[in-house]
């Protein structure tokens, strides 16, 4: 799929962005150009040391907010995976006008610059916070995801597509709760906000793979939810630290006890899939009957909602800390 074509990513010297490099450039060998954007020159640098200044990876100092550098840095590109985000949610609890010029205003600067450049398709990677959101990032993430999906209607009669992708936490991304507790067990305490808490979890390669997978999947318009496994943080705390103590600390500002990625609302037009779900969009042209037929996807009962305590899929301790043994 990506093999000749020119490839961007928008935050691509975070931990997505480099798994996302990393397994395009391995699965892709014919890929014409892969380029990074990001604001940060140093862990550019530092990206191109450890990639081994790869020949098909090319770096753009940019920001998203900036429309015009997006004009130059998506001259000639055909695939767009806009990771770019402020995603931490205490800052953006007391920083809301720089999430919002990130998150929304960055999201606006990508539709119009990818219609106007007539890129192909374009993903963005959206969050379960999105999902009924009660913190201030998650409030940009839905409005991100709602422009996305919107963007298919503004293309009018060019040929660019536009889908979002929305998953739970990354096991040992940055400012990841596992990177975090790995560091406590030095002080043999672990703290818990709420032993009832629980989260969905996703690994840097399953969220790239889900990623690539849909760009085949989309017609445009479509929001993707990959079917992941829950846990609850006192297993979680158990699987990293089961020497440690732990000390309840009350939830934070922003969180929520469970996490939400489908909504009883979304539901009713959610299409379901043995690995994954489908949001479709409240477009007129967009025929749900025929996507669900052609797809052979069914629909979900009324009531439904895919949240981190309902989920049927659970990850158990052992297995937790297998995936972080392979990280490290």
């Amino acid at each position: 799929m990506l093999n000749n074509q020119t490839v961007l990513i928008t935050g691509g010297t975070g931990s997505f962005g480099k798994k996302f490099c990393q397994i395009v450039l391995d699965k892709y060998p014919d890929i014409n150009r892969l380029i990074v954007f990001s604001r940060d020159e140093l862990k550019q640098y530092e990206m191109a040391q450890q990639f081994d200044n790869h020949p098909k990876l090319r770096f753009f100092i940019g920001d998203v907010r900036d429309k015009e550098r997006l004009y130059r840095a998506m001259d000639g590109v055909d695939y767009v995976v806009h990771a770019a985000a402020l995603k931490q949610v205490p800052a953006a609890e007391y920083n809301p006008i720089e999430a919002i010029k990130t998150n929304i205003g960055g999201a606006e600067n990508i539709v119009n610059v990818a219609i106007d450049r007539g890129i192909n398709k374009v993903i963005a990677l959206s969050t379960d916070k999105a999902c009924n959101p009660i913190n201030l990032y998650g409030a940009t993430k839905l409005c991100s995801d709602k422009l996305f999906i919107a963007g298919n209607a503004y293309a009018g009669g060019k040929e660019t597509r536009f889908a979002v992708v929305r998953y739970g936490n990354v096991v040992g991304s940055r400012g990841s709760v596992v990177p975090f507790f790995i560091k406590c067990r030095e002080s043999g305490k672990i703290p818990i906000t709420d032993p009832r808490m629980t989260r969905f979890w996703i690994t840097l390669e399953q969220g790239v793979n889900f990623v690539l997978k849909s760009f085949e999947r989309m017609r445009g318009g479509e929001l993707f939810v990959p079917k992941i496994p829950s846990m609850n943080i006192m297993d979680l705390a158990k699987a990293i630290a089961p020497e440690c103590e732990t000390e309840i600390i009350g939830i934070r500002p922003g969180e929520k006890i469970h996490e939400y990625m489908i909504s009883e609302e979304d539901a009713r037009n959610t299409i379901e899939y043995s690995d994954y779900f489908v949001i479709q969009p409240e477009f007129t042209w967009w025929s749900k009957e025929a996507y669900l037929h052609q797809n052979g996807g069914k629909k979900l009962p009324e009531g439904f909602s895919y949240n981190s305590q309902n989920n049927s899929k659970w990850l158990t301790v052992q297995e937790l800390q297998e995936i972080i043994e392979e990280l490290q």
